[in-house]
């Protein structure tokens, strides 16, 4: 059955006009106050709804338990489930992920998809965010809503600043960046400028988000609220983490870009469609 109606909801403009052509953000906002929702008998059948769709795998879940859908959605991990390269030379993926886009910064270019480009500048609004990552390179990492949700730390890092750019709400699946130009430059989004300890080398980070993701959680940020409450804004920072280390996390599924300076190279590992895990190898480091 679950494979039937998989194959059903997969059919290109059926896909497209259920999770697009729809009120997004209102349907995003409810989503973020019913997850939260600890009725039992609401909890255990949106549970049951999400894993029968979204082919959930909880074997890595620190948690067996859980008293909402949301708290399932944003499960912690077991001790020891995701080995992180050890190589001071590599910067690994922030989070699992299908890989989609990745390639080199052209003059400030990069792409979504084949033949949906956009620029640094549309996606990041800031020149001077832009610029160390001229001519460098960039990966797509894409969340699907049955995967852990958190995100760590590539390298042992210090956050400078984190920005807030609100936005609307499209799917990030393949279907709709084959349709939406520039769909990540019209999402709400987080850049988190970075810096490694290795050689002061700049990475920036882009969690992105998307239909019915209630929001992008950074506690080192605020403990409490999600990025979307103090309105957009630059916030300056100086939190570090080790490499591995959980720096926050989607209430569903989304999108994180990760752009590198020049002389940064992708692995060998990284090819478009296969998956990832939080802590493999992702760029070796100039």
């Amino acid at each position: 059955m679950r494979d039937l109606v998989t194959r059903i909801l997969a059919t290109e403009d059926l896909n497209f006009l259920l999770t697009n052509r729809i009120p997004r953000l209102a349907l995003t906002r409810f989503m973020g106050w019913f997850s939260k929702v600890e009725h039992p008998l609401v909890r255990s059948a949106s549970i049951g709804l999400w894993r029968f769709f979204c082919d959930v795998d909880m074997r890595d879940s620190r948690d067996t338990e859980f008293r909402s859908l949301h708290a399932a959605f944003i499960r912690p991990l077991r001790a020891g489930a995701r080995p992180v390269d050890p190589d001071p030379a590599i910067a690994t993926s922030p989070c699992d992920a299908i890989i989609g886009a990745h390639g080199r910064i052209e003059a400030g270019g990069l792409h979504q998809i084949k033949g949906f480009p956009y620029t640094l500048h549309d996606l990041l609004g800031d020149d001077a965010d832009a610029a160390p990552f001229l001519d460098g390179g960039f990966v797509t990492l894409r969340l699907t809503a049955g995967m852990y949700h958190r995100f760590h730390a590539p390298h042992d890092l210090t956050v400078e600043r984190v920005r807030y750019i609100s936005g609307d709400t499209w799917n990030v699946n393949p279907i709709a960046l084959k349709r939406i130009e520039k769909l990540f430059c019209r999402n709400e989004r987080a850049p988190i400028s970075v810096r490694l300890d290795r050689g002061g080398v700049p990475l920036m980070l882009v969690p992105v988000a998307a239909v019915l993701v209630a929001s992008i959680r950074l506690p080192f940020l605020d403990p409490v609220k999600d990025v979307r409450s103090g309105g957009e804004r630059a916030v300056p920072c100086h939190a570090h983490f080790t490499k591995g280390e959980e720096m926050g996390w989607f209430e569903h599924g989304s999108t994180i870009l990760v752009l590198a300076p020049p002389g940064a190279v992708l692995c060998e590992n990284v090819v478009e469609g296969r998956g990832i895990r939080m802590g493999e190898p992702l760029f070796r480091l100039p």
